[in-house]
């Protein structure tokens, strides 16, 4: 067996059970669904899961393809699945951020959620951002959802989750649209810069976000009595 495998930890039975739980709720399936498209009775898949993939790998192979995963995603769960998978922290507090300490975590660069006004529903989809003198500025396709013209009303949104810790933060900018037009600027800013949307295709157009409010909002967990 290769150094790979023996350095995992054995799976968690309990764990692998509520992911098996939640797939088939996922999924709509009941539990006597399950255990027949797997090839198993009831009682059977119910000892399964209960006693963890060693007792039948087989079975627990045959489980993560009714469920549509691999056998790793059984076992281990899912890499790509979204944040907010554990409970709250022991002694949750949401606090509000100053408008410095919003700045401060939104950085230099990354990627935020861009929010705008259409019909029928508003749009909302990820870019790549910047921070330059206190607005925001992205790349986008001149014939795409982001290519917003002057004045056009819109918010943005940045945060961290770590699921880790069920703590993490959201910082909102809401304000207004402002192609950049002017070579000079677009030559700077691309010096400058650097902006490299992650979807690629033909971005050329550089929007930037002035700013009318800046909010944010921090979870954390409270220290106990003694800390």
């Amino acid at each position: 067996m290769g150094s790979d495998a023996t350095s995992r930890p054995d799976p968690d039975p309990e764990s692998i059970a509520r992911r098996i739980a939640e797939r088939r709720t996922q999924l709509g399936l009941t539990l006597e669904q399950l255990a027949r498209d797997a090839g198993m009775s009831p009682h059977y898949l119910e000892v399964l899961t209960g006693a963890g993939p060693a007792f039948d790998q087989g079975a627990f192979l045959r489980l993560a393809a009714v469920l549509g995963l691999t056998h790793r995603e059984l076992l281990e769960g899912r890499t790509d699945r979204p944040p907010g998978q554990s409970g709250p922290p022991s002694r949750p507090a949401l606090l509000r951020l100053t408008e410095a300490e919003c700045w401060d975590r939104v950085g230099v660069r990354g990627v935020g959620r861009l929010a705008i006004p259409a019909e029928p529903t508003p749009l909302v989809f990820p870019v790549n951002y910047a921070v330059d003198a206190g607005t925001l500025v992205y790349r986008t396709d001149p014939n795409g959802a982001g290519a917003l013209p002057t004045g056009a009303p819109l918010s943005f949104q940045v945060d961290r989750i770590d699921d880790h810790l069920s703590t993490g933060w959201s910082v909102l900018i809401t304000g207004t649209a402002e192609p950049i037009t002017e070579e000079e600027e677009q030559q700077r800013l691309r010096r400058e810069l650097g902006v490299e949307p992650w979807a690629g295709g033909h971005r050329v157009l550089w929007i930037r976000i002035r700013p009318d409010t800046v909010s944010g909002r921090r979870i954390t967990s409270l220290p106990t009595l003694g800390d």
